[in-house]
């Protein structure tokens, strides 16, 4: 279908694509991978011929159709419907010729054609797409001027897919959808009839929606067979496999050198040292695969959790000014809780979220929680109240004003931003970098309630997973807004359903949102099929995932309490140390000397005490 023929390209002094070749099998749908800045949009452009590379080829079967989401939102006054059935302009071009044509061949010509592409149920099909993607029947009539940016750009993507194009170019499309939109387009991709090239970092969307990962790494394309799991095993098995055999090659280099080395000066065995020089000369180094470090998410927690419950909700209501938006709330909060918040976006999640997190107080009804409790919220929109022209360390040091440069960079680095990167102004950062800047500096404090509302927007897939780590690591309790379905699965243990005006226990798992969104039939088949697999229920794995913490929380506290003992110990050390080093104060008292030594060499005994206590607890943890 698609094909890429030795192609090079150059940003500046980078060398994004290096003769990079792929094949695309005709109707496949194709997930493209890699890191942050490795070229996957610029491949696009070129694919789409809007940048030419330097050398090499892209060719497509003649009369194929290459379709993508516009980069600019429709705006105009046009209803949606009306985008969305413009984008199939050989039914527009038609059906305006049909209104002026009186050649009776060519009138049948165009009857007939109009018959062969289903021009007729065009509207219907228009609808059925704008609704999948959260346009009831009365918004589909509504001109697009009405809508704000993010909901055009739902109509763009909406106008594409009815389109359908022979080869559908996708660039992150679910950044713009609640959770309910992207179930359904991970169902509408499943069954697309043609070739599909997608750039996603939402693993759920790669697994299941995709049969071919084509992956983009150090200049190179390389395409692998399934979805992204069976792709990073591939690709695992593959890296060890090379450092194997490079293993294998150094030893050898190495023997070879060593005889050179030892019997090059010797006559007798001249030849020999010769042969083995042109063997070396000849062999090809084994390049192994090298992943670059992600750096972890650091999401401390509270130095002492609350007593059970945090926050109970008895009938409470909550809105802006008279408008009540949400009602009828009866919910108990606990210290530990990991909660998914589930509804299409306008029916309250935000507003539930600043209830919680104290943004917004109960305009009826009662909210009962803990004084001393302590909430980090965090959402997309907080990223334009980074300063700019500022850096990590800058925003860190406002949050720290009494530490020492050391400390403060420390704690940059332990955010993500080490060296130089914690001097680098936020205008120069990449989305990605942002949101894990602010995610650092809403948790600085360790809270005892995370508020995370769509986290996931601008990482990539090796982040996502650092992200996943770092909440299932995090001791206090969290509410998750996310339309990533794999982070949801991987760190909820209760899902929560926003509608009719509440909130309320969503009793199933994401498989059973699932069929209640999309409708039962297709989604309980999948579920019947992974059970039959053997899969483990998410519900299980949720319940399953909700003890270990339980069981982990008493070790998690005496860690905690043993940190700080090791700590307290290290400052007394430090102060006595320093008290000694002074030698002319004991001149007259040399007594005071030696009780201070003995001091010293019993604090010193109690911090190796300390710090076996603290790796037996680490060993603990990890085991449990």
């Amino acid at each position: 279908m698609l094909t890429i023929n030795d192609i090079t390209y150059r940003l500046g002094e980078r060398l994004l694509l290096d003769h990079a070749s792929a094949s695309l099998p005709d109707r496949s749908r194709v997930g493209l991978v890699g890191r942050n800045g490795t070229g996957k949009t610029t491949l696009f452009r070129m694919i789409t011929g809007d940048l030419s590379p330097e050398g090499g080829s892209i060719s497509l079967p003649k009369g194929r159709r290459i379709g993508g989401v516009a980069q600019e939102a429709p705006g105009g006054p046009e209803s949606l419907i009306e985008v969305v059935l413009a984008a199939d302009t050989e039914r527009a071009a038609l059906l305006a010729e049909s209104e002026t044509a009186t050649d009776p061949h060519r009138i049948a010509e165009i009857g007939t054609r109009l018959a062969d592409i289903d021009a007729h149920s065009a509207p219907a099909r228009a609808a059925t797409v704008l609704y999948g993607l959260g346009f009831d029947e009365a918004a589909q009539q509504r001109p697009c001027s009405d809508f704000s940016g993010g909901w055009r750009m739902r109509v763009a993507l909406a106008a594409v897919l009815f389109s359908q194009p022979d080869l559908l170019l996708l660039d992150e499309p679910t950044n713009y959808l609640d959770l309910e939109g992207t179930l359904w387009l991970y169902d509408y991709l499943e069954r697309y009839p043609h070739t599909v090239l997608v750039v996603s970092h939402d693993r759920e969307l790669l697994d299941t929606c995709v049969d071919h990962i084509l992956h983009l790494d150090q200049g190179k394309l390389t395409i692998y067979r399934g979805g992204y799991t069976s792709f990073a095993k591939q690709r695992a098995e593959k890296q060890m496999q090379l450092a194997k055999a490079k293993e294998k090659q150094d030893a050898e280099r190495k023997h070879l050198q060593a005889f050179v080395d030892r019997f090059k000066a010797k006559a007798t065995k001249a030849r020999q040292a010769q042969s083995r020089v042109k063997r070396l000369e000849k062999m090809e180094t084994i390049a192994t695969i090298v992943d670059r470090d992600v750096q972890p998410f650091s999401l401390p927690g509270p130095e002492r959790p609350l007593a059970p419950p945090m926050i109970v909700l008895d009938d409470a209501s909550a809105g802006y000014g008279e408008r009540k938006v949400l009602s009828k709330l009866n919910l108990t909060l606990l210290p530990d809780d990991r909660i998914a918040l589930l509804g299409s976006n306008g029916n309250g999640k935000s507003t539930f979220c600043k209830l919680i997190g104290g943004r917004l107080a109960p305009l009826s009804g009662t909210m009962r929680k803990s004084a001393k409790l302590e909430t980090a919220y965090f959402a997309q929109h907080q990223l334009d109240e980074l300063r700019m022209e500022d850096t990590p360390v800058g925003h860190l040091r406002e949050l720290m004003p009494d530490a020492p440069e050391a400390k403060v960079r420390s704690k940059a680095a332990q955010i993500g931003f080490p060296a130089s990167k914690a001097d680098t102004p936020v205008k120069n950062l990449s989305g990605g970098e942002k949101a894990r800047l602010m995610l650092g500096l809403a948790a600085f404090a360790g809270p005892h309630l995370l508020i995370l509302d769509e986290p996931t927007n601008h990482l990539d897939i090796d982040s996502r997973t650092a992200l996943v780590n770092a909440i299932n690591d995090y001791p206090g309790a969290v509410i998750l807004v996310s339309h990533d379905r794999f982070l949801i699965e991987s760190c909820a243990d209760r899902l929560w359903i926003v509608g009719d005006g509440t909130v309320k226990n969503f009793d199933g798992d994401m498989e059973d949102y699932r069929a209640l969104v999309l409708g039962a039939g297709k989604a309980a088949r999948r579920k019947k099929a992974a059970e039959a697999s053997g899969a483990k229920p998410k519900t299980e794995e949720r319940k399953g995932a909700a003890t270990k913490r339980m069981a982990q929380g008493p070790l998690r506290q005496k860690l905690n309490l043993t940190e700080a003992k090791i700590a307290k110990l290290t400052g007394l050390i430090e102060k006595v140390d320093g008290v000694l080093g002074n030698g002319a104060a004991f001149a007259r008292d040399p007594e005071k000397a030696l009780t201070l030594s003995r001091q010293r060499a019993d604090l010193a005994a109690a911090l190796e005490a300390a710090e076996e206590e603290w790796l037996e607890l680490s060993a603990e943890l990890e085991s449990a």
